[in-house]
């Protein structure tokens, strides 16, 4: 009786069982930890082939990991996956397959295990880490333990011309869409960035102040003006910013990386705009104009643009002045491409400095050909008020044409006024009152 008590105790230890005739056995089978397929175990590395991996979790036999189940990586080279002595994780395919092998698979332990974690960080907003490992048609494939899709539009703040130069980087991304069916998961770093960069911006808000000079990089060149890096927040110089002269389009000026010294105009604290100036960091040329030219002085310049009311005409780097059709040539001028050309240099007198409009009026037809301006010629203060607009320089084809002026006023006058007095013949006998009249009359007139 207290033997069957002792077989009864040590059997019921989970070491030994009754075997069918009644006699104790090992209990191997007990030995073994309990296994499901779905579950994830952890084991050690044993044996490293080309084809697969061998790894003991304590089982009655090595699981085995294709080479297919080592990682969502395409055709990898298992040595480069894990190494000899390695604990990893893995996921019980099957229990035993068809040759009685247990099957794992390590990626989809780890896709198991990513995709609670990602769903963690999709609820709370906080990024994840992945590193490419391919560049694929419109954008980055990550590997977050699942195959992270980042599109080429927020990969950046701005648009990355070369994608091939994030391969093998470790990225932070934010979590923007997740569909567990599809195992799809869509990723942004831009939107990290540009989180990362808030407190920045708001730091370089609270620094600068208008009338700042400052250095920044020429980051993007649009039709309207370019963007400057401030270190982290960009600003705007519009195209009329750029240069004290007629600027047709920014890249004329400027190039996309290119350093630059900005002048800050205005602070936009509200909706975070920064509005710069190029031109403002230069020296003003017309306070050389001020200083060296005066109305009267004739001066050499080269027609910069040719239009319906005249010619422009630069006298110096970004200082241009206009020479109106009526100042073209002594003759009536129908088109002012008659008489000049855009880049022809000619000499022009100056009839007309406005320095508070910053406005130069200017004249060809009174050094034509060589020829300067004397007492005997008309006066400067006889050119007429041409009171064109804004408009004309800022854009000059919109401005109208002025009429020409008159080549000879005397020729139009009525005939009679221009009569000469009656001829007195002397043979004749004439009534001296009359001629004293007749003299008089000559001699007024």
């Amino acid at each position: 009786m207290a033997m069957e008590q002792t077989e009864t105790r040590v059997a019921g230890d989970g070491v030994w069982t009754t075997g069918p005739d009644g006699e104790l056995i090992p209990d191997y089978e007990s030995t073994f930890p309990t296994i499901n397929e779905g579950e994830v175990v952890h084991g050690k590395v044993v044996r490293v082939d080309k084809d697969e991996v061998l790894v003991d979790i304590g089982y009655k036999s090595e699981g085995v990991i294709p080479v297919a189940e080592l990682s969502i990586r395409r055709s990898v080279n298992p040595a480069d996956e894990v190494s000899l002595g390695d604990e990893i994780d893995a996921l019980v395919l099957t229990k035993e397959d068809a040759e009685g092998r247990l099957i794992l698979s390590k990626k989809r332990a780890r896709f198991e295990l990513a995709w609670k974690a990602i769903e963690r960080a999709a609820e709370s907003g906080e990024p994840v880490n992945g590193r490419v490992i391919e560049v694929v048609k419109g954008g980055l494939i990550l590997d977050l333990g699942v195959r992270g899709f980042l599109p080429a539009s927020l990969v950046d703040i701005r648009r990355v011309q070369d994608l091939d130069e994030f391969m093998g980087q470790e990225l932070r991304c934010k979590v923007i869409e997740l569909n567990r069916s599809r195992n799809n998961v869509v990723l942004s770093r831009r939107a990290v960035l540009e989180d990362e960069r808030k407190e920045m911006r708001q730091a370089i808000l609270d620094r600068l102040n208008p009338g700042d000079v400052v250095d920044g990089t020429i980051s993007n060149i649009v039709d309207f003006g370019a963007f400057v890096d401030l270190d982290g927040m960009d600003g705007l110089i519009h195209i009329s910013e750029l240069s004290w002269s007629h600027v047709n389009h920014p890249s004329e000026v400027l190039d996309i990386g290119q350093q630059v010294k900005v002048k800050v105009l205005d602070i936009d604290r509200e909706r975070q705009r920064i509005s710069l100036g190029l031109k403002q960091t230069q020296t003003d040329p017309w306070q050389q104009v001020l200083e060296q030219y005066k109305e009267g002085d004739t001066v050499e310049g080269r027609v910069t643009k040719v239009v319906t009311f005249g010619a422009f005409v630069e006298i110096l780097p970004g200082v241009e002045g206009l020479v109106h059709i009526s100042e073209l040539a002594h003759h009536h001028v129908e088109n002012p491409r008659e008489v000049v050309s855009q880049g022809d240099v000619v000499p022009v007198l100056i009839l007309e400095v406005d320095a508070e409009r910053r406005r130069l009026s200017l004249s060809l037809k009174r050094v034509e050909n060589g020829h300067r301006p004397s007492q005997a010629d008309e006066p400067i203060q006889g050119t007429p008020h041409l009171d064109l607009s804004e408009d004309v320089f800022s854009d000059p084809e919109l401005a109208p044409e002025a009429p020409p002026l008159e080549e000879n006023a005397a020729a139009e006058a009525p005939s009679g006024d221009a009569a000469e007095p009656e001829v007195v013949n002397a043979g004749e006998d004439v009534d001296p009152a009359a001629a004293d009249e007749v003299a008089s009359a000559s001699e007024e007139r």
